[in-house]
């Protein structure tokens, strides 16, 4: 059973896949808080069968080689990174499922799900956890990481965007900086969900374990109380906030 459905369908749906009696592939995120992964684990036990997520970034080529490159460096070494991820979205955004944060799990969860899985598949575990800004278009905050600091700045702002992404006619706008070096992953993203499905077919797919970092990130900045400009936060936090299209309050 594949399970595309929204967000907060997620966790029924699996359960309902497994009693079943199926195996179940499931979109991101997995589900939108950490103690759905214990009790989807409890019937996996009970039926003998498996959920998969697509923590897609995982197979990227780029991102691959990148882990391995951590891996192979320095054991102590502190990595200084800014994630920057702006992907326009329309009014239809906030009108449907997705601009209801009790249904999508907000900014964080709705598009930043997998770069939080990709952040500690590369630099480990979460030790700090930091908001600096929420909002309807926005989030940024800090998590600092076994081997990484990082700065990040998600966005459905497409006024946000930057000047030769625009002239680039581009939609989307998706950069790393490491040690203040430009890390390139804006290509090879076409195949990876093909072969997401390939590999979980052949019993190699990510289960719930794998998903339980990036779910607890996500469930612990929708539920932080944001501090505003202070600290080590990333520079585009301070860019103004436009008003909700359709004057709504979180």
């Amino acid at each position: 059973v594949s399970v595309c459905t929204p967000n907060y369908l997620h966790d029924a749906h699996c359960r309902y896949g497994l009693r079943l009696g199926a195996d179940v592939i499931c979109e991101k995120p997995l589900v939108l808080n950490p103690w759905n992964i214990d009790a989807l684990q409890e019937i996996e036990r009970e039926t003998g069968r498996r959920v998969y997520n697509i923590l897609q970034l995982r197979l990227h080529d780029s991102i691959v080689a990148l882990k391995k490159k951590i891996e192979a460096g320095p054991s102590g070494k502190i990595y200084d990174v800014d994630l920057t991820y702006i992907t326009s979205r329309g009014n239809w955004y906030y009108t449907s499922w997705k601009g209801d944060e009790r249904k999508s799990g907000g900014i964080a969860t709705n598009i930043g799900v997998h770069f939080y899985d990709m952040l500690t598949w590369v630099f480990g575990s979460v030790r700090s956890n930091v908001v600096h800004v929420a909002a309807h278009d926005r989030v940024a905050g800090y998590l600092e990481l076994e081997h990484a600091r990082v700065r990040y700045f998600l966005s459905i702002n497409e006024a946000l965007l930057p000047a030769d992404a625009v002239e680039g006619e581009k939609r989307t706008y998706r950069t790393i900086e490491i040690n203040g070096e430009s890390f390139e992953f804006s290509e090879g993203f076409t195949e990876l969900h093909t072969e997401s499905y390939r590999r979980i077919l052949a019993g190699e797919g990510f289960g719930l374990d794998e998903a339980r970092n990036s779910i607890q990130i996500v469930h612990d900045i929708r539920n932080a109380t944001p501090i505003g400009l202070r600290g080590d936060y990333h520079p585009m936090a301070r860019c103004p906030l436009a008003p909700h299209p359709f004057g709504w309050k979180r």
